[in-house]
């Protein structure tokens, strides 16, 4: 391992490709410090700090943006935005047939759908923007008397914030190492990990058996054991592939043969990555606020409260309903980007089949199937992390805010994000006839 990284820095090339990365997220991490002007900066960290609606949609907005709501900074929005407008565009991309033709022309058509794309995103900030101003303003955040000031500079900033996370994405993936919007995410992530297990270390003491504000020896085992459990689980379920056997056909050119070879079509048993948790939590980030804001302007209404109730992070009904938006996302993002008749066209057009199959039709129905089964156990997986948080917290006595870093969908993205650029640096370290840090060339892969 020590050796493998002594290589990566004896590569110029990589060394400074590494080098470029870390700088740019240290901009990032600057100027996540920047405010807004307009707030009062107390008020809202205490507003967003506490078990509300408002909390934990600050919360999960820090965890899958890489922005915060509480410091309400220029990069409030993060790069959410721009992965929403990248999404639109895609799914706009299978149902209007210039979009679909542009896909299709290579690195131009996807230099202009690119362009599109950053104009769609200025959009969705402008409209973001604005609404998170609202909230802050409906939560008294703002200072009195600068309320128009306030959302002008909000909006203008924000905005300006996310477009420039954008570049920053963008010049990662150009000249960096990694996937830049991932590598954004991931660092507004782990930034707040230390803060978690400081958090937990202040308050450990061995001789408490049972205390809800101090962690003992269970609590410390348990939170280790859950720790172990979800980075193991999303490096197997990340990896996870169900290898599916594919023929090429033998052919006859002259007197000799080519072809017959054997070899596999390995699809994703986790195909949609952490994006069904990500559309799940979106969906489930405004509604408890809605409903918290109609029960406090009709306190007669016992429907109302009772609704808020339900819809409390701990609340079963919140969590089975989280679960099941996450199953149907799963489905509907491997709808989206998995294209079975395709993949048998091209199996057919190529002179392969797999074996018992006839080409065509019948192989995309079963490729289709064989999706469609793993893709159960995918979003299973994805389900019981991201409700692991909530468990925990509800059960043991422990913050949220502690259980969210130290398991759950914030670890599986970083284990996720990770992988990938542990990957893109074994491969140029074996261009460079230089081993990887699995030491045989690799990342090995689990199959289903």
């Amino acid at each position: 391992m020590l050796g493998t990284v002594v290589n990566i820095f004896r590569v110029q090339d990589l060394r400074n490709k590494i080098l470029f990365t870390v700088a740019l997220l240290v901009i990032y991490r600057i100027g996540f410090h920047i405010p807004v002007p307009g707030f009062d900066y107390q008020v809202a960290e205490a507003a967003t700090q506490s078990d509300t609606p408002l909390g934990r949609a600050a919360e999960y907005m820090q965890m899958f943006t890489g922005g915060t709501l509480s410091r309400s900074s220029l990069f409030a929005l993060g790069i959410m935005p721009y992965i929403t407008a990248s999404i639109i565009l895609m799914l706009l991309g299978e149902v209007i047939p210039a979009l679909k033709k542009l896909r299709q022309e290579g690195q131009t058509g996807h230099k202009k759908i690119q362009e599109y794309t950053r104009y769609l995103t200025v959009l969705i900030c402008v409209v973001q923007s604005i609404m998170f101003m609202k909230l802050l303003g409906g939560y008294q955040l703002i200072y009195a008397g600068m309320e128009r000031r306030a959302l002008f500079m909000g909006v203008v900033g924000m905005t300006a914030g996310t477009v420039f996370l954008m570049w920053l994405g963008e010049q990662i993936d150009e000249y960096g190492i990694g996937n830049g919007i991932s590598l954004i995410i991931m660092a507004g992530i782990v930034s707040r990990m230390p803060w978690a297990v400081y958090d937990v270390w202040q308050k450990t003491d061995f001789t408490v058996v049972a205390s809800p504000d101090r962690y003992g020896p269970t609590k410390i085992l348990f939170l280790l054991a859950a720790f172990v459990f979800v980075v193991a689980g999303a490096i197997l379920i990340t990896q996870g592939q169900r290898r599916i056997p594919i023929q090429q056909a033998k052919q006859m050119r002259g007197r000799r043969m080519y072809g017959g070879q054997r070899h596999y079509l390995p699809l994703r048993v986790n195909h949609g990555g952490v994006m069904p948790i990500i559309f799940a939590s979106s969906f489930m980030m405004f509604p408890p606020i809605i409903i918290e804001q109609l029960a406090k302007r009709f306190p007669e209404s016992g429907f109302l409260f009772s609704l808020n109730d339900a819809f409390r992070g701990d609340a079963y009904t919140y969590n089975v309903l989280y679960m099941l938006l996450i199953f149907l996302f799963a489905y509907f993002w491997v709808t989206v980007q998995f294209q079975p008749k395709e993949m048998a066209k091209n199996l057919r057009d190529s002179g392969s089949f797999v074996p018992g199959l006839r080409p065509g039709r019948r192989t995309a129905e079963y490729l289709e199937t064989v999706m469609t089964r793993i893709t159960y156990f995918g979003a299973a997986f994805l389900a019981i992390i991201a409700v692991v948080p909530s468990v925990i917290a509800q059960l043991m006595d422990i913050p949220f805010r502690v259980t969210a870093f130290l398991g759950g969908t914030g670890l599986l993205i970083v284990v996720s994000v990770s992988l990938d650029l542990v990957q893109k640096i074994e491969a140029n370290l074996l261009m460079r006839s230089y081993e990887g840090f699995s030491g045989s060339g690799r990342i090995k892969g689990a199959y289903a």
